[in-house]
């Protein structure tokens, strides 16, 4: 009888914290440095839902080791809704099966609120790499030595380089960078050939003539580069990658809050500022429940794990 009066009143306490949250500011935590696409997100999410809530939304920039040193001040935070973290492909992707060890378990610490944004990838080569198209590429690579750049090891960049590898054979060098900038100054230079990156850090090189974009990593054609083709049609179906951003709490917090987050954040990306501003970017809005946020979850972290097994990366 103890027993279940005691958990009646848990019950009954969170239901009234739900009632009234949010009374206080909300910090989002962010796995990466200011600027860049996550920030941007961040911030356009952030900002929306401080006027919906009623309350600010202060974003934390907690750069480091893959997005860990965020992922475990969150994963470790009160599970009250009021420290959430904008998580991605890097830390619930790739990120589970780069480190032998981790701080906190990235499943079971966790709660999902909702996906936020998908940013597709494109390949691009240096544009006096003699080839014109993926299959030139792919031969080309086998009689010589090519580098791809990334933007740092175990990165969507670099993973979606090594799918590549994965299913085409093509034998490529991985040159990791700190960040897309100078990965990108090097490939327009022709210091390195190749890159997967995200349209926005590529197409103004695109259009000027010194990078040439030969497949679209995404299942359908990139909405800023619609002449493009994707991998699919060109017959490698598997080379579908995303940058993704999504948004969890910590594990245990009241389901009454993480509907209000969700319901407020599906609402939002579906506002035609939010979608005009998030496309401008080359990103598409990824609103849902928290369950399908978890199901696409498990698919990527399914996904990646023979990549980064026969690629024999580790980040420890």
């Amino acid at each position: 009888m103890r027993a279940l009066l005691a958990g009646l009143l848990v019950v009954l306490a969170q239901a009234a914290a739900a009632e009234e949250y949010p009374s206080r500011p909300i910090r989002l935590v962010v796995t990466v440095p200011p600027g860049g696409a996550a920030d941007f997100i961040a911030r356009l999410v952030g900002g929306k839902l401080a006027e919906s809530l009623g309350q600010p939304v202060l974003v934390e920039n907690r750069a480091g080791a893959g997005g860990t040193i965020a992922a475990d001040a969150v994963a470790k935070a009160a599970p009250d809704g009021y420290t959430l973290l904008q998580n991605s492909i890097t830390t619930h992707g790739v990120g589970p099966h780069l480190y032998s060890k981790l701080p906190y378990d990235p499943v079971k610490d966790f709660a999902p609120v909702s996906g936020l944004a998908l940013l597709p990838l494109i390949m691009s080569v240096n544009a006096e790499l003699p080839v014109s198209n993926l299959r030139e590429l792919i031969a080309y690579s086998k009689t010589h030595n090519l580098n791809f750049a990334s933007s740092g090891n175990g990165g969507a960049p670099h993973m979606a380089a090594e799918l590549f590898k994965s299913v085409t054979g093509a034998p490529l060098t991985h040159v990791p960078y700190k960040g897309s900038g100078p990965a990108v100054a090097d490939l327009v230079g022709g210091r390195v050939q190749i890159m997967f990156d995200a349209a926005p850090s590529l197409i103004a090189h695109v259009r000027s003539g010194k990078l040439r974009v030969l497949a679209a990593a995404s299942t359908e054609r990139n909405r800023l580069l619609p002449e493009v083709q994707t991998f699919a049609e060109l017959g490698y179906p598997k080379v579908a990658v995303s940058l993704w951003y999504g948004l969890l709490a910590p594990a245990g917090t009241p389901r009454a809050i993480l509907e209000r987050l969700n319901g407020e954040t599906f609402k939002l990306l579906q506002t035609n500022e939010v979608r005009e501003r998030l496309l401008a970017q080359g990103a598409e809005p990824m609103p849902g429940t928290p369950e399908a946020f978890a199901s696409f979850m498990h698919e990527e972290m399914a996904k990646w794990a023979p990549v980064v097994k026969q690629a024999g990366i580790k980040l420890d």
